[in-house]
């Protein structure tokens, strides 16, 4: 295996670690053993802890922007509104990926309370360019973006919560639960 797919497999496993146990508490141990690399060898790839998690959130959203971007790609602000939600239904299958997108959010406060601000702007900088991408696809209507991230994101938490699809909150939100059906 080649230095780069052991970074993408560090990458990876880095998700999973940290949408489970956090920014903090989660180990670079733990990353090495899912890999199944060495502490020093995970560390010639990545300087520091610090460094993974970043290399993760590049990796985690450049991801669901791409999805988004494919999606909605030459159709009219509608047509790539459904499209875009129906690829991000497929993101949600993975609860690895969805638990690290909120362990994201929260590593930022962790950060900005550690005083380590560049790390923070870095993730809110993903974030803005995830938030152009669609803006741009739903043809730069402001309402419209918001209400298509706002619903994204209603829909993680109640994934990340683990209500099941017959709950009632769905249906009283107004989505279905994605493994039911698409939502929008």
């Amino acid at each position: 295996m080649t230095a780069q797919e052991r970074r993408t497999a560090v990458i990876r496993a880095a998700v999973t670690e940290f949408a489970r146990g956090g920014y903090a508490g989660t180990t670079t141990a733990a990353i090495a053993r899912r890999v199944g690399v060495s502490q020093p060898y995970l560390f010639r790839l990545f300087p520091d802890k610090r460094a993974i998690f970043l290399a993760a959130a590049d990796h985690c959203t450049a991801e669901i922007r791409r999805a988004f971007e494919r999606a909605g790609e030459g159709l009219e602000p509608r047509a790539a509104h459904d499209a875009m939600a129906e690829a991000y239904t497929g993101l949600t299958a993975d609860r690895d990926k969805l638990m690290f997108q909120m362990q994201m959010y929260a590593a930022v406060y962790t950060a900005e309370s550690d005083g380590d601000e560049e790390f923070a702007a870095r993730i809110r900088a993903h974030w803005n360019e995830l938030f152009e991408a669609v803006h741009l696809r739903l043809g730069a209507d402001g309402r419209e973006t918001a209400d298509f991230l706002g619903s994204g994101m209603l829909i993680n938490v109640l994934l990340a919560l683990g209500f099941p699809a017959d709950h009632p909150l769905w249906v009283a939100c107004g989505h279905d639960h994605p493994g039911k059906r698409r939502y929008g």
